[in-house]
């Protein structure tokens, strides 16, 4: 068993939140289980320690405050099991989070894992909602990349500032997200293109075939039409989503109502439900929610989805 010093460390250091430090006391309570003998313990104590990530910088602290506006750090909590997609998908996002876990074994035989992800489909449809699980089951975090502070008019300090972002992707591993990515990603010589956007994607293009880094990169489009055909290559998986078919509709109902007693008769909103997006029926589930606690009614019906998803409807026709 560990000296009560050692474990008068392991506290101390946690609760400093001074991470070399606890490692420096796992390590030592992992050398001591040795010497008594406890060989596969110790084993496992030093895997434990050696194979955690490096805990993620804060992107406001004095050094890294050149992007603090720019990139945000998010802790998601969301699960696989919350993403209500057809099964094709479902693999591919497995897919990519097993090979993370064996990269290593990739490496053996002169390959890389899976690490550059393209997602393409209308809003509200789980894009960003799967670059948090991917986050989340990775146990990494994830960095958001606010496309439209990237963009300046100023000649050059766009290029300047997505080098940045690719040296804190280099440096900090984690998952970063380039959302509404069709903001520097267009094709380039489209008539209304300015020679800046061009020198821009160029960038793009060139930092993202230079990565050599742990991080997983993942870029999100509602528009994967006006993308420039030279960065498909450079991405090692393309998922597109799609609005949900009824079944999926049904499925992310009865997922988000899972806690609360309802009454509904799902085949009698299956027109109600055509054409919403995933984002569009969670929210109607929920503000439905909201409806029968104002009322004081224990039980969802029907009609009190039904009404939320008119409300729904009605907001995009305003």
């Amino acid at each position: 068993m560990a000296k009560a010093s050692q474990i008068s460390n392991l506290i101390k250091a946690h609760f400093s939140d001074n991470e070399e430090s606890f490692k420096t006391a796992a390590l030592q309570v992992a050398a001591h289980e040795a010497k008594l003998g406890h060989t596969e313990v110790a084993k496992e104590l030093k895997e434990l320690v050696l194979k955690q990530p490096k805990k993620p910088i804060r992107l406001r602290s004095a050094e890294k405050r050149q992007l603090a506006d720019l990139v945000f750090e998010r802790r998601p909590k969301h699960r696989l099991s919350e993403l209500v997609v057809d099964e094709s998908l479902q693999t591919k996002i497995k897919r990519i989070i097993s090979e993370y876990h064996r990269k290593d074994e990739f490496i053996d035989f002169g390959l890389r894992n899976r690490k550059k992800i393209l997602l393409s489909g209308p809003p509200g449809t789980g894009k960003t909602l799967t670059a948090s699980i991917i986050s989340n089951e990775l146990n990494l975090p994830l960095y958001v990349v606010m496309m439209d502070r990237l963009i300046t008019r100023y000649l050059g300090e766009t290029s300047a500032k997505l080098r940045q972002v690719f040296d804190l992707i280099r440096d900090e591993r984690g998952v970063y997200l380039f959302d509404e990515f069709d903001a520097i990603g267009a094709q380039r010589g489209r008539d209304h293109e300015v020679g800046e956007m061009r020198r821009v994607l160029n960038s793009f293009l060139q930092f993202i075939e230079e990565d050599e880094s742990d991080s997983l990169i993942i870029a999100a489009t509602n528009t994967v039409e006006v993308l420039d055909q030279a960065l498909f290559r450079r991405f090692d998986d393309i998922l597109t989503y799609a609005k949900p078919d009824f079944e999926q509709a049904k499925k992310l109902i009865q997922q988000r109502l899972s806690n609360f007693d309802n009454e509904l008769d799902l085949t009698s909103l299956k027109e109600d439900l055509q054409g919403l997006s995933h984002a569009d029926i969670a929210k109607a589930c929920d503000n439905a929610v909201k409806q029968c606690i104002l009322e004081g009614v224990q039980t969802i019906s029907s009609e009190h989805l039904k009404l939320s998803i008119e409300e729904r409807r009605q907001m995009y026709q305003n």
